[in-house]
């Protein structure tokens, strides 16, 4: 069972309100930081480990600075968040980029921060080579995408390999890897990512074993000594109270005991190993804090509150489930069933469907409503959001590591809420200058 909490009481979020009116996210410091030490205790059982923190899960240089300081890279899926990591203080091998259907100029620019390229399909390498001539040829370490089709399972998330856009196919990889030795590359890595917000123990440790053992094909029949394999991202949360979290240390035990049988024996150790977790590294210790503004009673009971879907995509996008809370109702009986939705002119912008909630009250004459919690929300939450209807996405907060000796400790604005002069910025307008 997973215990669901918010680092805030109900009279210290009032005051913070105050001052950073909702809708805002908030990120505990503190609690990312514990957990990324836990991450790194129970990997430190590899000759080499490093987690490269995947930027699109939570995009704020902040946070990448935090997770740059203990040792974490990052994982890049296009050139701004290769910068945003840049700028976080994360250089050169620490940076892996890896995208797909790239541009000539991302994979130039990558090249140039000596980011370490993972390439998305085989004839990407003669296209590499072509935009690389001018930004310093051919990198020395070189990184390829498997993608196992009908031999692994997805998940209802992902779905399954055969139908993603993902990765070369076996025999593509191993022709890649001979092709890469005869243009001159001396280093190679292989990665995969088969799963997404993936639960189960032994999934990750089948996917582990999976690219061990190709790991040894590639040696046997191309004469390649990979430097690291990654593992990929894929490791889930408990979004709901009663699903229980992955023990990093029983995960790390199992590849652990498969790294022993399959690569020790093949002359391959020390093998790195290689993850790029973003969900289970901050997805727990983010939340999204909104205020009920508004109650609707038709043929559903419904809650509205001052966030929508552009801040919040995943419940709309996949139904999606994110825990709730009410602070100060955290002991009343979960007495009504609502619909909990914002103001986006889309009937799917619902952030729960038929929850069982405590009685919650609606901003009315002048007076302020309930906050309304939405748990897990430190991953996939506002880097996924977006501008239709106009609407203006929210501000992000930080609640440092030196507050938790108090209820009043310290909260800083690391992003703040957009504005209207952020939506028009972008705009040539006919006959008018500038907006404002």
């Amino acid at each position: 069972m997973s215990e669901k909490y918010f680092p805030l009481e109900r009279s210290a979020l009032e005051k913070l309100a105050e001052k950073y009116p909702t809708p805002f996210y908030i990120y505990d410091e503190k609690a990312i930081i514990e957990n990324v030490r836990r991450i790194k205790t129970a990997f430190s059982v590899f000759p080499s480990y490093k987690n490269y923190f995947a930027v699109k899960a939570l995009p704020n240089p902040y946070v990448l600075k935090i997770l740059a300081a203990e040792g974490f890279g990052a994982d890049c899926s296009s050139y701004p968040e290769l910068l945003l990591a840049e700028m976080a203080g994360m250089k050169g091998e620490e940076l892996m980029f890896s995208s797909n259907e790239t541009p000539a100029s991302e994979y130039a620019a990558a090249r140039k921060m000596g980011a370490v390229i993972n390439l998305d399909d085989f004839s990407h390498i003669e296209f590499l080579e072509k935009s690389l001539i001018n930004a310093g040829g051919m990198p020395e370490l070189i990184s390829m995408r498997y993608n196992p089709g009908p031999l692994k399972e997805g998940n209802a998330i992902i779905g399954r390999p055969e139908e993603a856009k993902y990765g070369f196919m076996r025999e593509q990889i191993l022709r890649g890897y001979s092709l890469l030795k005869e243009k001159g590359v001396k280093r190679f890595a292989l990665h995969t990512m088969v799963a997404s917000n993936e639960l189960s123990i032994p999934y990750h440790i089948e996917t582990a074993r999976m690219l061990f053992e190709l790991a040894v094909e590639i040696k046997e029949k191309t004469g390649v000594c990979l430097e690291f394999v990654n593992l990929g991202g894929g490791v889930g949360i408990p979004y709901e109270p009663e699903q229980t979290a992955v023990d990093y240390h029983t995960l790390a035990f199992g590849i652990q005991k498969t790294y022993n049988e399959i690569i020790k024996p093949s002359g391959l150790d020390p093998l790195g190993i290689r993850t790029e977790w973003g969900r289970t590294v901050t997805g727990p210790y983010g939340w999204l804090v909104t205020r009920a503004i508004h109650k609707k009673d038709i043929y559903r009971k419904y809650i509205a509150v001052d966030a929508c879907m552009a801040d919040l995509m995943r419940p709309g996008l996949y139904g999606a489930y994110h825990h709730i809370t009410i602070p100060g109702r955290e002991n009343e009986p979960l007495s009504e069933i609502y619909d909990v939705v914002g103001s986006l002119c889309e009937n799917n912008d619902k952030f729960a469907v038929q929850r069982n909630l405590p009685e919650i009250d609606a901003a009315s004459q002048g007076g302020s409503g309930d906050f309304v919690i939405f748990h897990d929300a430190g991953a996939h939450g506002r880097s996924m959001g977006f501008n239709y209807n106009g609407k203006l996405r929210c501000g992000e907060l930080l609640l440092r590591a030196d507050s938790h000796a108090s209820q009043n400790g310290s909260v800083i604005q690391i992003r703040r809420p957009e504005t209207v002069e952020d939506y028009f910025a972008t705009l040539d307008i006919p006959g008018v200058e500038k907006f404002c």
